[in-house]
Parts: C-alpha cells; sequence; structure tokens
C-alpha cells in the first residue's frame, strides 16, 4: 500500500469540494486495513466511502482511508429468507442491481441511493418507506485503534431516522467492512405507497421488484441533479418528526402541508417543503444555492467552499426555525 502526501479529494466527494487529505491510503482488503492501522497509530485514521454524505469544510488532517473493499455473495438461505453478505467498499447501487438479478427483494425502494455498503448502516439509509434496518442482519466493523473485529447485530447498532450507534456512542471508532441483509425470494410484499411510486406504476397490473427499482430511479433522476454536472450530497437535511402536540397546531396554521403519520404517534414533515415555503427553492447564493427542483438538495455551482455551503445551510436553518419553530438537522456530515 502507497500513502500519498496532501492528496486531492475533488474527486472523490460529490460536492466537489477541493480540499487535501495529509496521508491518503487506498485499502482492498480487511488484511490491508489491519495492516494499514498498525503502522500508522501516530496518526488519526478516518474512513472515507463514496464520499456522497459530506461536506468538506477544510483539509482532513491524519490518514484519510479510502474503502475499496469489494465481493456480494450468499452465505445462507432458508425457504423464508436469504442471508447476502457485501464488503464495505462496494457501491450501493451495485448491491441493489446484484440482488434484483437474483430476483431477492426487500432493497429496491432503496436504488440509486449514492454511496458505498460500508456507510449504509451508519446512517441507516432510507428512501420510499424503507429503511436499512428493515432488511438489517448483521455487520462486521473494524475497530479503527485496536484493529480488532467485532460482530455487531441488529440490537447493538440502535438503528433511529438517518442514525445509528455509529453516528453517536461510536462515531469514527470504526470501519464497517461488510453488512448481512435479510432479503426474500420473490414474490414478496412490495412497498409502493410513499411518495410517487405508486403512481409510476399505475399502468403496471402486477408490477415486481425490477418495476419498483426502476420507478425509484426514474423519480430520483427527476428530481435530484447528477453530482458530475453540480456538485451536491443529495438531502441535506433530516425531515423533521414532531409530536402530535406540535402537529396539531401546525397543521392548522399550514392546512396544505405534506405530512406522514408515524407508528409512535408523531409526525414526519418533508424538510424540502419547509424550506421551499421559505423561499430558498433554487436560490443562487454566491457560489452556492438550492436546487430548483429540490429545495432539499443544497448545491456546489461552481468553486464554492465548504465554508460557503455551510454558511447556507445555517442561514436556512435559522430562517425555518423562525418560520416554523422547528430545527433542521443536517444529514450530510459535516467535516
Amino acid at each position: 500500500m502507497e500513502i500519498k502526501i496532501e492528496y486531492p479529494l475533488k474527486n472523490l466527494n460529490t460536492f466537489g469540494m477541493d480540499v487535501n487529505a495529509e496521508h491518503f491510503a487506498t485499502v482492498q482488503s480487511e488484511t490491508e486495513l489491519k495492516h494499514l492501522i498498525q503502522s500508522n497509530s501516530d496518526k488519526e485514521i478516518r474512513i472515507l466511502g463514496g464520499g456522497s454524505n459530506i461536506l468538506f469544510t477544510k483539509d482532513v488532517p491524519g490518514l484519510l482511508v479510502w474503502n475499496e473493499i469489494q465481493g456480494i455473495s450468499i452465505i445462507e438461505e432458508t425457504t423464508e429468507e436469504v442471508i447476502v453478505e457485501a464488503n464495505g467498499g462496494v457501491i450501493w447501487h451495485d448491491l441493489v442491481m446484484w440482488t434484483l438479478e437474483q430476483n431477492l427483494g426487500g432493497i429496491e425502494n432503496l436504488s440509486l441511493i449514492p454511496g458505498k455498503v460500508g456507510a449504509a448502516p451508519i446512517q441507516n439509509i432510507g428512501a420510499y418507506g424503507v429503511e436499512l434496518k428493515d432488511v438489517f442482519h448483521s455487520l462486521d466493523a473494524l475497530d479503527l485503534t485496536t484493529g480488532k473485529t467485532r460482530e455487531f447485530l441488529h440490537k447493538d447498532c440502535d438503528f433511529g431516522y438517518r442514525d445509528s450507534v455509529f453516528k453517536r456512542q461510536y462515531k469514527g471508532q470504526y470501519c464497517i467492512t461488510k453488512i448481512r441483509l435479510s432479503l426474500r425470494r420473490v414474490p414478496h410484499v412490495l412497498n409502493t405507497q410513499y411518495g410517487a411510486i405508486g403512481k409510476e406504476l399505475e399502468n403496471i397490473e402486477q408490477p415486481t421488484i425490477q418495476d419498483v427499482s426502476k420507478a425509484v430511479v426514474r423519480i430520483r433522476t427527476g428530481k435530484l441533479p447528477d453530482p458530475q454536472v453540480i456538485g451536491n450530497a443529495g438531502s441535506f437535511f433530516k425531515n423533521p418528526e414532531v409530536s402530535s402536540e406540535f402537529f396539531g397546531k401546525f397543521i392548522i396554521e399550514h392546512p396544505n402541508a405534506p405530512h406522514y403519520p408515524l407508528a409512535d404517534g408523531r409526525v414526519k414533515l418533508p424538510a424540502g417543503w419547509l424550506i421551499d415555503q421559505c423561499g430558498f427553492k433554487g436560490m443562487v447564493h454566491g457560489r452556492t444555492g438550492c436546487y430548483e427542483n429540490q429545495a432539499l438538495v443544497l448545491v456546489n455551482r461552481g468553486g464554492a467552499t465548504g465554508e460557503e455551503v455551510w454558511a447556507f445551510a445555517q442561514m436556512i436553518q435559522e430562517k425555518v426555525k423562525e418560520t416554523f419553530g422547528l430545527v433542521l438537522a443536517p444529514e450530510v456530515n459535516i467535516w
């Protein structure tokens, strides 16, 4: 393994931020990662997956490791479930496509989510009524201090909305080297009730998991900008989840607001709608701003710095709080 000095990261983050890593290395196996940890104990080690959920605001100190550990396989199968194991460096959408080829249902709604497999449990990625936790079985993670591997079961991960124990108690402590998902042979129950999926499929009498995936890809492509064209990290903020008491007052003042009841009695409000109501959709603010088709997506219009994007994000937070009494939490990791 070659450790590179002052390595440019502009092409390794979807915001296109022009920053450098003090030290940088690529690993293609867990053995390489363990060796790297052992031989660089004097450096702070961070893991970079797909760079699709990160806003770099400055150069990265220490050693930044690019996870390229590949491989997908079925490791267990019963009449009811199939356990699929995928290594952390696999592109998430490639895993989705692999499961569709195998006729395995469960993550078709998570099509075209950017990033790598290793980051999926950290964020508890989700879209169109499905979250990773719904199909999660277990994972292996390597402690970046000791080099020891630990298995995490579902109960150990403490999944929440775009959240897990890896964003709180163990933030920055582990590199997730592989995950295991519990999927189903088709036919299985499709989730087509969230967002525009139902409308996309209304002319298909008996939709398949492949049809659902194609519908999700069409929807996402239509409303989200291509990072190769305009820098962005997808949804910048989480959708706020409010109490029934707050929602009761909110909906009286905003009767046309879209909303999604949750099982625990709380209500999810779309952050994109809140931002749009504050007038930010399509706004150009210097070299940054909001995407014209989706207010929830902050963009780098060319040459913006991470500090500029973060300052604009904070402007949005302040206006939404002033207007609705809600604090928007970033979904993107700020480095």
